[in-house]
């Protein structure tokens, strides 16, 4: 612990001579490179090693164990030895982190709970690629690198479908939860001015005349400029949010400017200016729900690496690696249920072939459009919510689409925290999870670092 609380003191340079990163930064670091050093890469479904988990959880402890000193003052009652009360000041955690903290604890939880889930024998089994040609399993051709998986001739049977089915829904939770606090922990972050500077002056510098026409139409569909964007590779979809953001933060700019004689000011009116920048932020959300395996953007980047909040960056990397777990462990089930699907119907291998070598630059869909592709097992156990599993006494918006629980043994132990589906997330108010949140599958960029 000495060692390793040295190496954050001396902000990653051994030398000593005070060329080292900020704090803020060597704590986001060292969480980012400790979840990559114990998770690595997640190829199978099944419990972490012990050892493993140890470490994780010893060692996430030491790096939380900051935030319990960064606090703020708060209002409290006292009461004299007279009777009599006054009002004082005392010292509490930070809003923020008071909030968010215990959320972030409660879905590292509930994730390794989900890997432990898949101990014993299961139905379906990994095979090396080294095996015979009889014992090989089904794998995507865009993931060549993972074990094949190999299902029974005639398929899973009903029970664990619906296990599997459950597992999902649960860690979709996680990654969308882990998602939302990540997307408000950098929309709080201060826009870096290294980051400004090296923008353009207007938003159709940025965006290009073609694209800025199609944002300031009349009559403006989001869904209909995504159709006509070209998102056929993931380089292509993160130069596109890279422009909309450095968009959003123009006109913004362009808004607070004080007169149009300073270099942010605009000929358009402020009206219009807001309008443009609420269509770029809905292409922006639409970006987020459609593509959640996406890299940092430029701003995100910058943002982090100029940070000096150390509240903020605990918050953004420790919920930034729970969301790329969540992210894995999700993407190793599906390749279980696909192999399933395939096992049952073998002619959908031809029609899955062209998809992924029409698409396989793209990167991974969102679970939603995954699941409207497939049809959900009859009877598969409503999605817990973090709210329900937490406590929180959070009236849900959607509570018409509550499901059947009564499925079988695999859930009982979950029947008491499973009530209703998520209701949508929004990120409007300021400081903390709680208070932003209601649930959406709003996203910040995953498989980062």
């Amino acid at each position: 612990m000495k060692e390793r609380f040295s190496k954050l003191l001396l902000g990653e340079d051994m030398s000593g001579g005070g060329k080292g990163v900020s704090s803020a930064l060597a704590l986001s670091n060292a969480i980012t490179n400790l979840a990559a050093s114990v998770f690595g890469e997640q190829r199978k479904l099944e419990p972490m090693d012990p050892d493993r988990k140890v470490r994780w959880k010893k060692e996430v402890d030491w790096l939380l164990s900051v935030t319990d000193y960064i606090v703020e003052f708060v209002p409290s009652q006292q009461k004299a030895k007279d009777g009599t009360t006054m009002e004082i000041m005392i010292t509490q955690q930070r809003r923020d982190l008071l909030m968010n903290i215990p959320a972030l604890r409660k879905l590292d939880t509930m994730l390794i709970d989900c890997l432990d889930n898949f101990k014993g024998p299961n139905e379906f089994r990994y095979v090396s690629k080294d095996a015979d040609e009889s014992e090989k399993g089904v794998q995507r051709d865009d993931k060549w690198w993972l074990p094949t998986i190999k299902v029974p001739s005639e398929g899973l049977s009903e029970t664990s479908r619906k296990f599997l089915q459950y597992q999902k829904d649960c860690v979709n939770q996680v990654l969308k939860a882990s998602m939302a606090i990540n997307a408000q922990v950098l929309s709080e972050m201060d826009i870096p001015d290294n980051y400004t500077e090296t923008l353009p002056k207007n938003g159709r510098s940025s965006l290009g005349d073609q694209m800025y026409k199609s944002i300031t139409v009349e009559y403006f569909d989001p869904d209909q400029f995504l159709i006509s964007a070209d998102l056929s590779s993931e380089h292509k979809v993160l130069d596109l949010k890279n422009k909309i953001e450095a968009s959003i933060v123009i006109w913004k700019r362009k808004m607070v400017a004080k007169d149009g004689k300073t270099n942010w000011g605009s000929a358009v009116s402020l009206e219009k200016r807001e309008l443009f920048e609420e269509r770029a932020e809905t292409i922006l959300l639409l970006l987020k729900q459609r593509f959640p395996g996406l890299p940092q953007s430029s701003l995100e980047i910058t943002k982090i690496q100029c940070n000096r909040d150390v509240g903020h960056a605990i918050l953004e990397s420790y919920s930034r690696v729970l969301e790329s777990l969540a992210n894995t462990v999700m993407s190793r089930i599906e390749d279980v249920l696909y192999a399933d699907s395939l096992t049952q119907n073998p002619s959908l291998a031809i029609n899955k072939m062209k998809t992924t070598i029409d698409s396989s630059p793209r990167p991974r869909m969102s679970s939603a459009e995954d699941e409207s592709e497939k049809p959900t097992p009859v009877g598969t156990p409503g999605s817990m919510t973090l709210s329900d599993f937490m406590g929180w006494n959070f009236e849900a918006a959607d509570s018409d689409m509550k499901k059947n629980n009564s499925t079988g043994n695999l859930e009982k132990e979950y029947e008491a925290k499973v009530s209703s589906k998520p209701a949508n997330v929004a990120t409007k108010k300021k400081f903390s999870y709680l208070d932003k949140l209601e649930w959406s599958g709003l996203r910040s960029p995953t498989a980062r670092h």
